[in-house]
């Protein structure tokens, strides 16, 4: 079965491996570089990450994105996510240059060690600080340290949030809401020598959530982002280069293929918290309760996940090395969805009822990710 997994490619080319490709591409590597990614040389690198664009879907849909795709051929090939193949994870990827073992980001919820809560690493908990949750360095701040311009330019309502300053402290925070915004920001702070610029856009994401990568309403918003990305490279100076990126892809989860856990309670025995997201759930478990845990979810989901246990996902290596502070933050049993099945819980996470297109897991179309540069 794991055969159709994507496995991550830490160190070769994933996404906590662009940052360090751009660093030796503009000459001053902090850190060895990535054996699979080699950046063309340039003073000014811009980076634009779409949430959402999977490295599949982009193929599949090429006629909705005639500039991206039109770049697939001359790229290299694509890279991958992070385990799991979510945002928190994958931006702190990106922004650390460290797989998520290293970082801590495991997932769109996590326990916090020594309770019975769980983080969301999006919404943040004003008590968690950020800093000690995330400790290490940036790959932002290290290039920042050694003479490159950073900047990320990101809705202004992030500024401050648990993740930016877990992920990219350490570079200038340049506010910008719209599209003109950005692309004129961006065009600004990569006029520095030698500069690293990033931005981020949330909207393909959002509308492959709530509409799915299916519908009509995603296809158009492809459309705008390839017109966006295009009007960004139109605006850069020839000598600047341009790489746009993905966090993770999406897959469409239809009614059929869901399990609500609520509706098995078999599946709730020995669970004593229920964290991630539904298509890579984490299961802490009562004491002594592993096993048990371990079997009833194998039993009862069939060939539609890998459950794992937690060194077993360990020794796959899904999370890179793992730091002895962040292996109580991961379950200790791991359900990663095949298919388009989804691990639901309608009363513990009604809100991700509502939503039509999922990722996390480690199918191709979840965890490709495009890797293009002009």
């Amino acid at each position: 079965m794991t055969a159709e997994f994507v496995e991550p490619a830490y160190g070769r080319r994933s996404l906590a491996d662009v940052v360090p490709a751009v660093a030796q591409a503009l000459g001053v590597a902090t850190t060895p570089p990535p054996s699979g990614l080699a950046l063309p040389p340039a003073a000014a690198y811009v980076v634009l990450l779409v949430d959402g664009l999977g490295a599949r879907l982009l193929e599949r849909y090429a006629h909705a994105a005639p500039y991206l795709s039109g770049l697939l051929g001359d790229s290299g090939g694509a890279g991958t996510a992070g385990v799991p193949s979510t945002t928190a994870t994958s931006l702190t990827s990106l922004g650390t240059g460290l797989a998520p073992g290293a970082h801590g980001l495991v997932g769109f919820t996590a326990r916090v060690p020594g309770t019975g809560r769980l983080l969301n690493h999006l919404a943040w908990d004003a008590d968690v600080d950020p800093l000690e949750w995330q400790p290490h360095p940036t790959a932002f701040g290290t290039l920042a340290a050694a003479g490159v311009f950073v900047t990320v330019v990101n809705k202004r309502e992030f500024r401050t949030s648990g993740l930016s300053v877990a992920s990219m402290r350490g570079a200038e925070y340049v506010g910008a809401d719209r599209t003109g915004e950005r692309i004129a920001a961006a065009v600004t702070a990569s006029a520095q020598r030698p500069s690293l610029t990033y931005l981020y856009d949330s909207d393909l994401d959002w509308t492959g959530h709530k509409l799915g990568v299916a519908s009509s309403a995603w296809l158009q918003q492809l459309a705008m982002i390839d017109a966006e990305a295009e009007q960004l490279r139109e605006a850069l100076p020839a000598d600047r280069r341009l790489v746009v990126v993905a966090d993770h892809g999406m897959v469409d989860s239809p009614e059929a293929s869901r399990v609500d856990v609520d509706r098995h309670d078999e599946l709730l025995d020995g669970v004593a918290l229920l964290g991630g997201e539904a298509r890579f759930r984490h299961l802490y478990c009562r004491t002594g309760a592993v096993d048990d845990v371990l079997a009833t979810w194998r039993d009862v989901l069939g060939e539609r996940a890998d459950v794992l246990s937690r060194d077993e996902a360990i020794r796959r290596g899904w999370f890179g090395p793992v730091d002895a502070a962040v292996v109580p933050r991961l379950g200790d049993v791991l359900v990663a969805a095949r298919g388009d099945a989804g691990i639901f819980s309608s009363e513990r996470f009604a809100y991700e009822t509502t939503l039509v297109g999922l990722h996390g897991s480690l199918t191709a179309d979840e965890m490709l990710i495009p890797i293009l540069v002009d």
